[in-house]
């Protein structure tokens, strides 16, 4: 239709924004928020009813001149491998904004003007084609969630907010550097897809996937660069935990598929026994520290790192199945973890404790809640019928084709999340009743109910029918494997 459908999608948070400043009474607020939120979650299904799975080409792209005397432009569109992840961002906004809507009673204008700000930017990273856009849009996204964590938190917000902004802003320093590298050695353009074009020399490509690797480590986040993520996810409010493990870990898993794999391909290849390793340690790791739990909420979050370590490993095993299971396993993490955060922010709203030790016999209380539980909680073990099990398969094909002993290390972590995802709802929902029932427990309502079918429709649709979703990334996948060892093979 010749519209800039991006640029609506990513300005419309923006917009509504700036409207809610001017809004009085927290009702208007919220509901406005709420439509915003909408609203472009349509636009987002718009864009993917038209997207073309036929082609690895960039579409809906957008173009226009920003600085040119240093070649930077306002440049937008999206393929296969992003188009996902457009879609979950603004789906969970507005889940973010129901989550928020009881939990959130102070401050709450300026809650949603961050909140939607955070979409906004967090839209631009996976939408932007020029490598100086990302960049500001990568780094901009610091600031409203750094406000969602130190304002809206828990009693320790403070200290988890700037640990969250340090060890953030420390990878964001690495990556401009690397952005100048790569723009000097890359004919001085931001253009990310003629740097993709460029064949960089294998000591420049090293240099440059390390400090890349620093940069979108941090996010994923990576052993040994995570301990940000407990205390964040802990501190932060329900809307910013779902933000926290639904997309802005995505991130980081983006950035090595964006620039690390297209970008520096020999140094890919080479450090992908490196990654898979890591990717391995992660997996093992974050599952031992997730079965020490008593903290509902830091079980969940321990889990993130040792999900996305599946992620991780699917991209660095550069086969087909591996780099398919580790996108669409950047989905349904998405949609898994963002509904566990959901349901831990759910039951603490009604009893302000996260203690495992203090729930027990929910499922009489709560049925409708224990059974949404239970359907997330396998989800999250990846049992067969749901949507991790599809991406998990994937990842661990590829994993044994890439290393076996990788492969074998992926399989016991599974084993690790299934012990304590088990032991996590036996004690909270079919345990013998605890100090937990003594507490007025209600089961969920229409709008947590709103909040919770979408995520579970996720669940069961990518996990009974994944074609549709693997159909999206298909040809930007195996156009990117070509890319890779066809460059690759040169160290």
């Amino acid at each position: 239709m010749g519209l800039p459908l991006l640029s609506f999608i990513i300005f419309t948070p923006v917009a509504g924004a700036a409207v809610l400043i001017f809004l009085r009474g927290d009702d208007a607020v919220r509901w406005t928020a709420l439509g915003v939120t909408i609203f472009d979650l349509a636009l987002c299904i718009a864009m993917l009813a038209g997207f073309d799975t036929t082609t690895h080409e960039m579409q809906f792209t957008e173009k226009r001149p920003w600085v040119p005397a240093l070649g930077i432009t306002y440049a937008l569109g999206i393929d296969g491998i992003s188009a996902l992840f457009v879609f979950l961002t603004a789906l969970l906004g507005s889940i973010c904004v129901l989550a928020s809507w009881v939990a959130i009673d102070r401050k709450v204008k300026a809650f949603m003007v961050s909140l939607l700000s955070m979409q906004a930017l967090m839209l631009g990273v996976f939408c932007a084609l020029d490598l100086f856009l990302f960049y500001v849009f990568w780094e901009a996204m610091l600031i409203p969630m750094y406000l969602i964590i130190g304002v809206w938190g828990g009693d320790g917000r403070i200290y988890a907010a700037f640990k969250f902004f340090l060890y953030t802003l420390a990878g964001s320093v690495l990556f401009l550097v690397g952005v100048i590298v790569l723009y000097f050695n890359g004919g001085e353009t931001f253009d990310i897809l003629a740097l993709t074009a460029q064949d960089l020399p294998f000591p420049v490509q090293s240099w440059l996937f390390f400090a890349f690797l620093i940069a979108f480590a941090v996010k994923v986040p990576m052993v040994p660069v995570h301990t940000w993520l407990p205390d964040a996810h802990v501190q932060a409010p329900t809307a910013g935990s779902i933000i926290l493990a639904g997309v802005l870990l995505k991130m980081g898993a983006y950035g090595f598929l964006r620039f690390s794999l297209p970008m520096l391909p020999e140094a890919s290849v080479y450090y992908s026994t490196l990654m898979l390793s890591l990717s391995a340690l992660a997996i093992v790791y974050g599952g031992l520290l997730a079965l020490a739990q008593d903290d509902l909420k830091k079980l969940v979050a321990y889990s993130s790192i040792s999900h996305m370590g599946f992620v991780t490993m699917g991209i660095f095993a550069l086969n087909l199945r591996g780099l398919q299971g580790g996108i669409l396993q950047m989905f349904n993490h998405g949609v898994t973890t963002g509904a566990l955060f959901l349901f831990v922010g759910l039951i603490y709203e009604r009893t302000h404790t996260r203690s495992i030790a203090d729930y027990g016999g929910l499922m009489k209380a709560a049925p409708v809640y224990t059974a949404f539980l239970a359907l997330f909680t396998l989800s999250s073990m990846a049992l067969p019928g749901t949507n991790s099990f599809v991406g998990e398969l994937l990842v661990l094909s590829g994993g044994f084709a890439a290393n076996l002993a990788i492969g074998a290390a992926a399989v016991l972590g599974a084993l690790l999340g299934a012990a304590y995802l088990l032991g996590m709802y036996r004690k909270v929902a079919l345990g013998p009743a605890s100090v937990g029932v003594r507490f007025k427990i209600r089961d969920v309502n229409a709008r947590e109910l709103a909040a919770t079918l979408p995520l579970a429709v996720f669940v069961l649709w990518v996990g009974l029918y994944p074609k549709p979703f693997l159909n999206i990334m298909d040809a930007s996948v195996e156009h990117l494997l070509v890319q890779v060892h066809a460059k690759g093979s040169g160290k």
